[in-house]
């Protein structure tokens, strides 16, 4: 592996679809070389609402308007998904970005129809929508203030302070309760942070996204996740703790699961960066994914099972209890959903 700085791998491991692939020849790697860039691409998809039927997700429509993610977290579950467009789940994942531009628009359009049923949207149910690429393409603002035309439910999922530059669309909805953020932390120690997920905000900047959120009257909750054994599982009682003082409201988790070239990426990192804690972090995530690196069923992927996950489930569940926050997750409702006024109505 070439450590890449801000980046969470230097490698590009071969698409699992494509029968050949390029092996670059470490020695000959140029140290004087510029880092990669981050190229954007335009998405040509015609429509935003994504229909998600897995029973353990918690919402059943979301939208992304981004593909691929520069915050580059490199356990990142969502990696292999761009294999589906040619790409390695590596260093492509996070240098080259699809764009939604039309994201907006087609938001509109299918809201819009008579078809859709109103419901909660999850924003960011693969790929972060508060990635450094919002901060030029602002796709995730226009989204947001078409879903407040509409007062259509809402729950974002990130692990950037970005979200707090929404904060006026996300009280006005809130104030109709179909607005929810839930702040993703891994762990508190920025060092860690650092090297395992690059560009995301640090968890002191998390925090704070939390405590601006909350103060502007929007539910707010953390997500601890994934709590990776033996690596971060004993910071979950701190990071609950953390989150209920800024302000949280209610609390989840999830275990780290690595699919298809996960598996490899994240062991390569623990090589490279843990070595000492390598086989200690895999025989644990293998203790709670039945002897594998990841376990797709549903019902089992989100927590693990076996001793170990029972383990991390009552140590979330105690320091949740402990640290104040109440069960369960933000209570939105699709009640206030409207049709915004036509174009023939503003003339009366």
């Amino acid at each position: 592996m070439t450590n890449v700085r801000g980046r969470g791998t230097g490698d590009n491991p071969p698409n699992r679809f494509e029968n050949r692939s390029f092996e670059a020849d470490p020695d000959a790697a140029d140290p004087e070389a510029p880092l990669p860039r981050t190229q954007f691409l335009k998405d040509s998809s015609r429509t935003i609402i994504a229909k998600n039927d897995s029973p353990d997700v918690g919402f059943d429509r979301s939208i992304n308007p981004y593909r691929g993610c520069e915050h580059g977290c490199v356990y990142c579950y969502a990696r292999p998904y761009h294999e589906f467009l040619g790409y390695s789940a590596g260093l492509d994942f996070e240098t080259k970005i699809l764009v939604k531009e039309d994201a907006p628009e087609l938001l509109r359009e299918e809201l819009a129809s008579p078809k859709w049923v109103p419901q909660v949207i999850a924003v960011s149910g693969v790929t972060d929508a508060y990635q450094p690429a919002e901060r030029n393409y602002g796709l995730t603002r226009r989204c947001l203030q078409v879903l407040a035309e509409y007062r259509n439910p809402v729950l974002i999922i990130t692990k950037n302070h970005l979200v707090t530059r929404d904060a006026d669309v996300l009280a006005e909805m809130a104030a109709s309760r179909a607005a929810g953020v839930v702040l993703s932390i891994t762990t508190l120690d920025p060092a860690l942070a650092r090297i395992m997920e690059p560009r995301t905000s640090t968890p002191a900047r998390r925090l704070e996204a939390i405590e601006t959120l909350a103060r502007a009257g929007v539910p707010v909750g953390v997500n601890v996740a994934p709590i990776i054994p033996g690596l971060t599982d004993s910071e979950v009682p701190a990071i609950l703790k953390a989150a209920a003082k800024a302000g949280a409201r209610f609390a989840g988790h999830t275990v780290v699961r690595l699919p298809y070239a996960v598996k490899e990426l994240f062991s390569q990192w623990l090589t490279d960066h843990y070595p000492d804690r390598k086989d200690k972090v895999l025989n644990r995530i293998q203790g709670v994914r039945g002897g594998k690196l990841n376990d797709p069923r549903f019902g089992s992927r989100m927590s693990g099972e076996g001793v170990y996950a029972e383990q991390i489930e009552a140590l979330f569940q105690l320091a949740r209890k402990k640290a104040g926050i109440p069960g369960g997750r933000a209570e939105l409702s699709a009640a206030s959903f409207r049709l915004p006024p036509g174009p023939q109505l503003t003339l009366f």
